[in-house]
C-alpha cells in the first residue's frame, strides 16, 4: 500500500502567524512508519520527499508516484534509504542490497522499481536528479566520521556522514546522521541556515516517552515543535534548524538545493537568537 501527502512551501511572514497545531501540520512529519506500507510526504522545498517503508517480513514495492509525473519514481530522481530497523533487503536494478541497522543505500537516476523486504524499517529521502551516478551501500564501516561539541557545552556529538562528497558522489542530495554522546542533549550549535538547500530531520532511537524540542523559524523570529521518535522536521532554507532532547537520540538529516557543499552554510550565534 503506497499513500502520498503533499506539503506546500511556506513563506517565512506566514509562519509567524501559525499556532502549534498549525506548524505541526506544515512542518511536523509523523506517522511515516506503518506496518504494510509504504507512506510518503512530497514536500515543495526543492521537490524533497521524504517518507518510511516497513514491509514487516513481507515485501513493499516502488515503482510510479504520480506526483512526479513520470512512469517510474526514481526516472528523474536519486535517493536515499536508512535502515534503521533489523535486517532488511532493498532490491533494484536487478540488484540486492541487504542492509543492516544503520546502513544506508544510495540509489541512482533511473534505477527502476524498488523493492523493500524483511523486518527493516526503512526511511526514504528521495530528491529530484539531472544526471545519474552509480548506486551505492555504505555500510557503517565505510561512512566518514567527524567528531564535534563538547561535554562542557552539553553538544558532544558525533557525525556520520554517507551520502556525502567526501564519501561518494551523488546529484545533489546529501544525507548523514548525527549521534548524542551520553550526558549530551543539544545537536546542531551554534544553529545556521542555508538559503542554497532546504533540509529534513528523522529523529529515531529514542525511548517512547523521550521528545527532542526542535526549533525552527526565522533566527530573530523563532518557533518550536516537539518530536517524537521516529518522527521528522521538514527545514525551509530560511529556517534555522536545532534543539535539545531528553536520553540518547540520534537523527538523520538529509538535503536538497543548489549544492552539496555540507559546509555552505550561515551561522547564528545563540545570542542573535530570539
Amino acid at each position: 500500500m503506497l499513500s502520498v501527502e503533499t506539503r506546500h512551501a511556506i513563506h517565512p511572514a506566514q509562519a509567524k502567524t501559525m499556532d502549534s497545531a498549525a506548524l505541526r501540520a506544515n512542518f511536523l512529519a509523523q506517522d511515516l512508519f506503518r506496518d504494510g506500507e509504504i507512506r510518503l510526504i512530497y514536500t515543495h522545498y526543492d521537490r524533497f520527499v521524504m517518507g518510511g517503508a516497513v514491509p514487516v517480513g513481507g515485501q513493499l514495492s516502488l515503482a510510479k508516484v504520480a506526483e512526479t509525473g513520470t512512469e517510474t519514481f526514481l526516472e528523474r530522481r536519486e535517493m536515499g534509504i536508512v535502515n534503521i530497523g533489523e535486517t532488511g533487503t532493498v532490491r533494484c536494478d536487478g540488484e540486492a542490497h541487504e542492509m543492516g541497522r544503520g546502513d544506508v543505500l544510495y540509489l541512482g537516476m533511473g534505477s527502476g522499481e524498488i523493492t523493500f523486504e524483511g523486518h527493516g524499517r526503512f526511511y526514504i529521502t528521495s530528491a529530484p536528479a539531472h544526471a545519474a551516478f552509480p548506486s551505492r551501500l555504505i555500510t557503517l564501516a565505510d561512512c566518514k566520521e567527524v567528531k564535534l561539541g563538547d561535554p562542557a557545552n552539553s553538544n558532544q556529538r558525533t557525525i556520520k556522514q554517507f551520502i556525502h562528497p567526501q564519501v561518494m558522489e551523488s546529484c545533489q542530495l546529501i544525507l548523514g546522521y548525527t549521534s548524542l554522546e551520553e550526558g549530551s542533549v543539544w545537536n546542531t550549535i551554534p544553529s545556521h541556515i542555508h538559503d542554497r538547500r532546504m533540509e529534513a530531520y528523522l529523529y529515531w532511537g529514542m525511548e517512547e516517552e523521550a521528545r527532542v524540542l526542535h526549533l525552527m523559524g526565522e533566527p530573530q523570529e523563532t518557533r518550536h515543535l516537539f518530536v517524537a521518535n521516529e518522527q521528522g522536521a521538514i527545514s525551509p532554507p530560511w529556517s534555522i534548524h536545532s534543539g535539545a532532547g531528553i536520553g540518547k537520540y540520534t537523527f538523520i538529516w538529509a538535503m536538497a538545493g543548489d549544492n552539496i557543499d555540507y559546509t555552505d552554510m550561515d551561522f547564528i550565534q545563540p545570542k542573535d537568537i530570539i
